[in-house]
């Protein structure tokens, strides 16, 4: 057995297999006594975890773990050899302490010993799978903002899974099967390799750089572009066309105007340590197996960080523009979730939020009944208030009896078309007549929606679906002025996201701003967990 154990589970768990093989070759105690004092051992250790209990209760409290045989041997090595490695996803790695767990096989001297392994094992093989299928934080408790709904494998169907299933593979199968979370983890590995080698070497120690400038700072400048991957070895000592162009990607892969003069945001963002990036990464990935289930054939992905709104097709995007999010103040900034589109509006109306209207539009009435006069005011009938008799000095945000509206024009605050996926939050896609926040880098602006810099081109890729003409179509709806509600024949899933890091059709990594501080936070609670970092500079 132990050269069997061996070759499942390499030389750091052959003690624990010796151990349980002398228990088996070796105790005096009658075999009846064993299983009596096993069971025991089982039901008692199981009762402090319902689900556990349950399932050794339907199997009248027999093992999956510690027997002699080779079905048994083949689960323990699987399950050491994952926790082991449980690293490597970004776990952490603290929360399986597989040193006492092996300690722990080791020292089994009876058959209650083995009765409490039995139980650890399966408590940790449920905490592991749990962990590496769906996250190992509850993404609410961590950020109150994302909303999003983690689908958990009930823990019964992870057991009988298991036992159904080839052990290795099994385990293997529960990570997250996209193409982004197996190109994180490649990018995470080589992050992690640069390291040992030192990081991306020294800063840049200059506010800014032209083409055309020379110097220390340049040369630093270049090193570090050369390392990151951005150029190619090069022995020059000024900013050339090579650094230029360097420089422009490096721009492009982080979110930054791509002009190719290292100005004092794209310095900045060059001499992030390699330590800062892979914490973007590792939060990725935990954020990827929140996300662990289908997202739709077609789907509508908008990364909030990245500031774009992006229909994919089977895997590949087929539009994408760019977006401005919710202001990170109060209780404007965009919230995480999914949902389904279910229609557009051409030539919408803006109800205003009950938000908007106390905190913004009544003190302004207050001063004049006459200000915000591109709003219609209604009572709970419908009917338009007439604002010279109306007292609104009277009434505060608990009071206030008014709804009010913006009729479908050009110059409404949703412009002329909105993106509907009815949810609890009021959030949509939709037009603007603010065009101008688009061309900047960090748009974060709205109460909360998300506004489209090319709203009308969205609409006709969406309708393409389901009209021969689909531009024909809109047009003919939007020429008439009038408010008009168009439901998609096949309704779309969107997925409000937030990636701080994220890969290109390539499998090169992207990084963003943590404009709302919220991977931040998700960082310090997988430390908190137990996931580790080494602490090297660069």
């Amino acid at each position: 057995m132990l050269s069997q154990f061996r070759r499942l589970s390499g030389p750091k768990s052959i003690a624990a297999a010796i151990a349980l093989s002398a228990f088996f070759l070796t105790t005096a105690e009658p075999v009846h006594a064993q299983v009596t004092a096993f069971k025991q051992a089982v039901a008692e250790t199981g009762s402090r975890d319902d689900d556990i209990a349950k399932f050794y209760r339907a199997q009248n409290f027999e093992g999956i773990w510690t027997g002699d045989d080779e079905t048994h041997r083949a689960r323990r090595a699987a399950l050491l050899n994952a926790l082991r490695h449980a690293g490597d996803h970004g776990l952490p790695v603290a929360r399986y302490d597989v040193d006492a767990l092996e300690r722990q096989m080791a020292n089994a001297r009876s058959a209650r010993d083995l009765g409490i392994i039995e139980v650890e094992m399966t408590r940790m093989f449920l905490q592991y799978a749990r962990d590496l299928q769906s996250g190992a934080l509850t993404p609410h408790k961590v950020v109150s903002a994302i909303k999003r709904e983690v689908a958990y494998t009930d823990r019964a169907e992870l057991i009988s899974g298991f036992l159904a299933a080839r052990p290795a593979a099994y385990l293997r199968g529960l990570a997250p099967r996209t193409i982004e979370y197996s190109a994180l983890m490649k990018q995470k590995m080589l992050l992690e390799e640069q390291i040992t080698r030192g990081g991306w070497g020294p800063t840049v120690k200059a506010t800014s750089l032209k083409p055309g400038a020379s110097g220390q700072s340049v040369l630093a400048l270049r090193n570090r572009l050369m390392v990151m991957g951005y150029l190619e070895r090069s022995n020059a000592k000024t900013y050339d066309k090579a650094m230029t162009a360097a420089v422009t990607a490096f721009q492009k892969a982080h979110g930054l105007k791509a002009d190719g003069v290292a100005g004092s945001g794209t310095i900045k963002q060059i001499n992030e340590s390699i330590n800062s990036r892979l914490k973007n990464v590792l939060v990725a990935m935990e954020r990827e197996r929140w996300l662990n289930q289908s997202l739709g054939d077609r789907h509508i992905l908008v990364n909030i960080p990245d500031f774009t709104a992006k229909i994919v097709d089977h895997g590949r995007v087929t539009f994408e523009t760019r977006s401005v999010v919710g202001a990170n103040k109060s209780d404007r900034p965009t919230p995480e979730f999914s949902d389904i589109m279910s229609h557009m509006v051409i030539n919408p109306s803006w109800y205003v939020p009950r938000s908007i209207i106390v905190n913004e539009y009544l003190p302004a009435l207050r001063n004049n009944p006459n200000a915000v006069r591109h709003i219609e005011i209604t009572d709970s009938r419908g009917r338009k208030v007439n604002r010279s008799k109306a007292n609104f000095a009277k009434y505060n945000a608990r009071n206030f009896p008014y709804s009010m509206r913006q009729p479908p024009s050009r110059s409404n605050a949703l412009g002329l078309v909105k993106f509907m996926f009815p949810n609890k939050y009021n959030i949509y896609l939709h037009d603007t007549p603010a065009k101008s926040l688009f061309s900047r880098e960090v748009r974060a602006y709205s109460h909360g929606c998300v506004r489209l810099n090319d709203p009308f081109d969205f609409a006709e890729a969406l309708l393409a679906k389901q009209e021969a003409d689909p531009k024909g179509f809109f047009q003919g709806k939007l020429n008439t002025g009038r408010e008009a509600r168009v439901d998609l024949v096949k309704q779309v899933p969107v997925h409000i996201i937030y990636r701080t890091a994220f890969t290109d059709a390539r499998g090169n990594l992207n990084f963003r701003r943590d404009v709302y501080g919220r991977d931040a936070l998700i960082w310090k609670a997988l430390q908190k967990a137990g996931v580790e970092l080494d602490s090297v500079q660069g």
